[in-house]
């Protein structure tokens, strides 16, 4: 299935270069803006604390919760919100030095005695240390994956283009990043995974475009590196908007029946998704022209590949064959 037929027609994509460049750059700057002002709403596994899950039979009064949770010592800090379907709240407890001597579960039932018909559904307890540790562990992964793929691509392609790859990559998580604060979605090890799933779908975008551009660059007679990666952008815009667009209804499913709890991890990669098709398209490639690649050298380069490995094939031909 072809929503464009780029064998008939080049789409000159990258003539707008310089516009989707300031569109790109406004949107990372605001988001880099956002997290620095607004901050990251840090959810239970990376802040620590408390969360406990109730249920009532009926929509409660929130005011009454929040004033008898202040009552008490555990839940003096704690937020309550309305938490998927109606009856349904979240009492969260940022992280103390308290020591709980009791279960939450029971202290939570004596304190919102009154309040209403109820069943505690789920209580998640994280300690700071714990916390921080999940905390590091995340950046960690997130570099570890950011260092591997620049490898991995400048071992497959050049510098150049793991270079620009990896960029768009970073562009791809800031805007994302920037999303997450301003719909103030929880931070967890969710949205870790989903960080994650991002750069891996987001790199195979970009590499199934980057593939392209080097078949490109040995079939076409042209140096003109503009003309080549428009030429490989439209043969592939196909399947990167089918698959993208997929793979957006999928996780758009997710975020839509699958529940508050899952909104760390669908929003991210809706986001990611829409932002990661983007840069494989408009970002990426234009950053490799902006590089100073150029097309004649590269074809150079690759032809004293091509005349090292026959010489070496002949080679050893030769010694099998007991001629040297």
């Amino acid at each position: 299935m072809e929503l464009f037929k780029a064998r008939k027609k080049v789409y000159n994509i990258l003539d707008k270069g310089k516009i989707f460049f300031i569109l790109s750059m406004v949107a990372f700057l605001a988001a880099i803006i956002l997290v620095f002002t607004k901050g990251l709403a840090l959810g239970i596994d990376f802040a620590g604390g408390t969360v406990v899950q109730v249920q009532y039979d009926k929509a409660p009064n929130l005011d009454t919760i929040r004033l008898k949770l202040s009552q008490n010592a555990l839940f003096e800090k704690a937020t309550v919100t309305p938490y998927g379907d109606k009856g349904e709240i979240v009492i969260k407890t940022p992280a103390s030095n308290q020591k709980i001597e009791r279960d939450v579960s029971d202290i939570t039932r004596e304190v919102l005695a009154g309040t209403g018909n109820f069943d505690i559904r789920k209580v998640d307890m994280v300690g700071p240390k714990v916390g921080s540790e999940l905390r590091t562990k995340g950046l960690t992964a997130f570099a570890l994956a950011l260092g591997v793929i620049l490898l991995s691509v400048s071992f497959r392609y050049e510098f150049r283009f793991a270079l620009a790859g990896v960029v768009a990559l970073v562009h791809d998580i800031v805007i994302t990043m920037g999303a997450i604060s301003l719909f103030d979605i929880d931070v967890n090890l969710e949205t870790i995974a989903a960080i994650l799933t991002i750069l891996g779908y987001s790199i195979h975008d970009t590499i199934i475009v980057f593939d392209r551009v080097r078949e490109n660059i040995g079939e076409s007679k042209s140096s003109d590196f503009k003309e080549i990666i428009n030429e490989a952008v439209s043969r592939t815009l196909s399947r990167t908007i089918l698959t993208s667009f997929t793979l957006f209804l999928v996780v758009l499913i997710l975020y839509i029946f699958g529940g508050e709890m899952m909104h760390s991890f669908s929003f991210p990669m809706l986001v990611g998704v829409t932002i990661g098709t983007y840069s494989s398209v408009f970002v990426a490639a234009q950053l490799v022209i902006w590089s100073g690649f150029n097309v004649d050298k590269y074809r150079e380069k690759e032809a004293q590949k091509l005349k090292r490995a026959k010489e070496k094939e002949k080679m050893r031909a030769m010694y099998e064959k007991g001629t040297i």
